[in-house]
Parts: structure tokens; sequence; C-alpha cells
């Protein structure tokens, strides 16, 4: 939790007359910490503050400027994402950078009402993300070099219940895809815990700390991974024809990309500190939608349920 005298500090810097009256920590803030900050009547809003954790800032000493600029050219694009309020990199009240940003109101839903017209709207967000500008975007990494390193890295130990030597097989055999598609902003981590919705309608996509530039078959990659997993096949299916539908992009190269996508949380994934039951069903879906994906790429093989 933040120290509440500083978090006091800071609403009277960014809303002189203001009085803080409640702090609360928001769900979700893995790589960020992120608080949603109250403040009393008269004022009444509601402001959320992000710091972005050690990792992140190890990657990228500038990155809440970067995300800051980030938002504002994605708001101007017309892409619904919080609004950027203030930056603050100069250490005098939190020990490291801060942005605010405005609260949207809206909720992850688990079980949509009408799945297809949700996967539309996402499908529509990603390819309004994927026409903002990337001239403007200098300051964000390549993706294509994200990549390669990943599938390059070597572990003591992989974890053969999520096929890791055989994803990195099979994607060392054919990378880099061809390049088809001119390289354009990515969110970089398109899943349903960072879409928010409310009575239906998508109301933000938010946490933006992994974005770069490069293919947008990346997010889409990633973006069906994540729904395979979280709903079925039909939601990444209607997510892939929305999309596809929108951008024209060239989608011959999906299949290996998915295979990076399925590469991507295995490291990661006994940290992420979920509970048993929530854990097997992840498993049993990974291992589904990375079968698919091999056979998509030709490789005969299979990964097996573990005994």
């Amino acid at each position: 939790m933040e120290d509440p005298g500083a978090l006091a500090r800071l609403i009277r810097q960014v809303a002189p007359g203001a009085r803080l009256l409640a702090a609360r920590p928001l769900a979700g803030g893995v790589s960020a910490r992120v608080t949603a900050l109250e403040l009393a009547p008269p004022d009444g809003r509601t402001l959320v503050l992000r710091r972005h954790g050690a990792a992140d800032l190890a990657r990228d000493p500038d990155i809440a400027a970067h995300e800051f600029r980030l938002l504002q050219l994605l708001q101007a694009a017309g892409v619904p994402v919080p609004t950027p309020l203030h930056l603050d990199t100069s250490g005098t009240i939190l020990p490291t950078p801060w942005l605010l940003q405005s609260f949207v109101d809206g909720d992850t839903e688990d079980v949509p009402a009408d799945l297809d017209d949700h996967m539309r709207q996402l499908a529509e967000a990603l390819a309004a993300i994927h026409r903002v500008p990337a001239a403007d975007l200098a300051f964000l990494p390549l993706q294509e070099e994200q990549a390669a390193a990943l599938i390059r890295e070597h572990r003591p130990g992989p974890d053969e219940t999520l096929a890791e030597s055989c994803l990195r097989a099979a994607l060392a055999a054919s990378w880099p895809p061809p390049r088809r598609n001119p390289p354009v902003l990515l969110h970089g981590d398109v899943w349903p815990g960072n879409l928010l919705w409310r009575r239906g309608r998508l109301q933000a996509v938010i946490d933006w700390e992994d974005a770069a530039i490069g293919d947008p078959l990346a997010d889409l990659a990633n973006a069906r991974l994540e729904l395979f997993i979280a709903h079925d096949e039909d939601a990444m299916a209607a997510l892939t024809r929305h999309y596809l539908a929108l951008s024209e992009i060239d989608s011959t190269a999906l299949p290996l990309w998915d295979l990076w996508a399925a590469l991507r949380p295995v490291a990661g994934l006994p940290g992420w500190g979920l509970a048993p039951e929530e854990e097997h069903h992840l498993r049993e879906r990974h291992r589904a939608f990375t079968n698919s994906a091999l056979a998509a790429v030709g490789d005969r093989h299979e990964v097996a349920a573990p005994d």
C-alpha cells in the first residue's frame, strides 16, 4: 500500500484544493502498482495512480513517461483508453516515477452475454490500435527483437508439461517469419484482464507497459491464446474473423506467431500464484492450443497430458 501522507501530498500537487478521501489498490496490477484515489466532495473524482515495478524500470527507466505519451497518442486516435492526467519523474513525492490517469468505470467480464459482439468490439479496438502512426512511437522497443531473444533463451530445467523444448525447436526452425505486414503499434498483452466493459460495451484497453512496434499478428496471436484459455475456440475464432475482416493483413504466418504466443507464459506461470484448479485448467488449454499451432505449422509433435 502506498504511503497515505505521500498520496495526500500528491493530490495537493495535482488538484489544489482537493482532498484525498480514500485509497485502495486495484486488482490486476502485476508489473505495476495500481491505486485508485478517491477525492472528497465537491471534487468527487476517482483517479488512478500507476507506478511501474523494478523489472519494468530496469528494462526502460523512462517507461512512465513513455506510457503517458502513448496514452496521449492513443486517445487522440480515438482508441478507448484511460485519459492521462499527470506525469511525475522528479522522485520528490514518491520514490519512483508515476503517472495519474482517469478512472474508467468498467469491469472485466468472465462470461460475456454476447460473445460474438464482444469479439467484434475487441477486433475494432485492436484494429484501431494498429492504425496509430508508428512514426510517432520511436521510443517503443521493437517486438521482433524481444521475440528473437525469447526464442533464443535456454532455461535450465525447461517446463515440458508446457512443451517448452518442443515450442523452442519449432520456432527456431522457422524464425523469423516473413515480413508481410508493415510494423504497427502493439499493445503487447491483450487478454481479458486488460479489457474493461460496462453494459456490454468496451470502455477501455488498459495496462500499456508491454507496448512495442512489430507485426500485428503478434497481438492477434497473444489475444487468440488468452481467449482460448479464458473462453473457448469459438471466442478465438470470432476475434480472428472480425479482426482479419477489418485489417486485411497477411495472416499466413499466424500459426508461427501462435507458437510464439504459447512460449511467452512458460517461464512466468509458476510464479503467478494460481489456485491448483485454475493452473490445471490453464495448462490443459495451453496444451490444446499448442498442439493446434504445431499441427498448423506442419510439426508432427504432439504435447501429451502429464501422467
